[in-house]
């Protein structure tokens, strides 16, 4: 495969391409009925292959719940109206905005405009940073590989890009012990951010819901939004999709984490991906396969978060266009976000894709990871955040894949369009599978 099959820094997630057109519908949880697509003559990842086709076994839930005690105390207005001072010291700066007429607003009171005013900015993809880049590339190959320096600015860089949504995250190495080429190519860009293309729309934080909990939300609440929320897609396991570990309890559903207009604590166990990367990932070059995604020296937890399908988000003919010429030099990193529960009315639609053409992605006849749509601060559906879970236990130094192909079960997908195998991206698969097919596409 191409030496750029590593996108965005991102792992790649499970999920069934049809090489003239859409792919198969989840196997595991839609409830709608399935819809005939009009075929593509390019081709794209799509949501189908996203999910797993298998549930990992429930981990058993504590009920235990915290009791908070109740504390009687008489209130100010009561103190006040029998002659008594109040309580609460007056701040006299506060006193006298207040008597000039300026409104007092506070997080608990006014926490969804305050959250809308100072939400991120939205990032456009004309944006995409290159300027880094460019100037590596000016260079001579003698001047990029002296002292390892494109190696170490490569590392810095993704280092740069993720130090404000992820700065726990163990730092990613980039390792080649095939042959000479110092890192992925340069038009590679890491980074955690969504970029927006022509005629995509911004967030919506207008119909973006939110809770009031006090403190960390309760799963077993029944007046909490965010779980509400979350069993309003067949979800009917109570609770979260999260268990209190941070793992995913399925791979069929859109996960729904509590945002900026929530009113819970940070350490609320329905913020995981919000949180970041938790498990240490290396970027290295494969004998057969280009650059791949790797897990560092540690086992790797199944449903465990392993990061973003990040890139651009395109309209659906944008999307179309780029796949013709993709095609051709052998690129696979159009997602399709047709997830089962945007199907309205049976029918297949979908309004925009995700272009990860800036990282890459090697698949696997028998992945070990997948992708879930996700929300955070986003009302809109049609536009969720492509997130990496691994689907097994991950041993370490073990490479990071999801299938093309979609779950084992999947049925097979329509006949290759005439002339399309002569396209680069039509190549022999190399993943090595027991269960290898022997090809990435159906």
């Amino acid at each position: 495969m191409d030496a750029g099959e590593l996108k965005n820094g991102r792992v790649a997630h499970e999920s069934s391409l049809v090489p003239n057109g859409r792919r198969t519908r989840s196997q595991a949880a839609s409830e709608a009925s399935s819809a005939v697509s009009v075929p593509r003559r390019s081709t794209r990842l799509t949501s189908t292959s996203a999910s797993s086709s298998a549930e990992p076994p429930e981990r058993p839930r504590s009920r235990a719940r915290r009791t908070k005690l109740d504390v009687r105390t008489p209130s100010d207005e009561a103190v006040i109206a029998q002659g008594g001072t109040s309580q609460v010291a007056v701040n006299p700066v506060l006193k006298a905005f207040q008597d000039a007429g300026f409104q007092s607003i506070s997080w608990r009171d006014n926490r969804k405009p305050i959250a809308t005013e100072f939400a991120p900015l939205t990032q456009l993809a004309k944006d995409i940073p290159h300027e880094l880049h460019d100037r590596l590339n000016s260079l001579s190959l003698s001047s990029r590989l002296a002292g390892n320096m494109q190696v170490l600015v490569f590392e810095a860089e993704m280092r740069a890009n993720t130090a404000e949504d992820e700065p726990y995250a163990p730092p990613i190495r980039v390792v080649n012990e095939v042959d000479d080429e110092p890192t992925p190519p340069l038009e590679f860009f890491y980074s955690n951010q969504m970029w927006h293309g022509e005629g995509v729309p911004k967030p919506d934080h207008t119909n973006l819901r939110g809770c009031d909990c006090v403190g960390p939300c309760d799963p077993l609440s029944k007046t909490c939004a965010c779980v509400k929320r979350q069993s309003e897609y067949n979800w009917d396991r109570g609770g979260f999709i999260y268990d209190r570990k941070g793992k995913l309890r399925a791979h069929e559903y859109p996960i729904f984490e509590c945002n900026m207009n929530c009113a819970c604590s940070e350490d609320c166990m329905n913020r995981v991906v919000q949180h970041g990367r938790q498990h240490e990932i290396a970027i290295c070059k494969t004998p057969n396969k280009g650059w791949g995604v790797f897990a560092g020296s540690k086992k790797i937890p199944a449903n465990s978060y392993i990061g973003l399908y990040a890139g651009e988000y395109l309209t659906d003919s944008e999307g179309e266009t780029r796949g013709m010429i993709y095609n051709k030099f052998g690129r696979t990193y159009l997602f399709d976000l047709d997830f089962w529960y945007l199907n309205k009315d049976g029918t297949e639609t979908n309004k925009y894709c995700i272009d990860a053409y800036h990282a890459g992605n090697n698949h696997s006849c028998d992945p070990n990871c997948t992708i879930n749509a996700c929300y955070i601060n986003e009302g809109n559906l049609d536009k969720p955040l492509l997130t990496i879970f691994t689907c097994r236990d991950v041993e370490p130094y073990e490479e990071l894949c999801f299938s093309y192909f979609g779950p084992m079960d999947d049925e097979p997908g329509s006949e290759l369009p005439k002339g399309a195998p002569d396209d680069a991206v039509y190549v022999k698969c190399q993943c090595g599978a027991a269960i290898c097919r022997g090809t990435m596409w159906k």
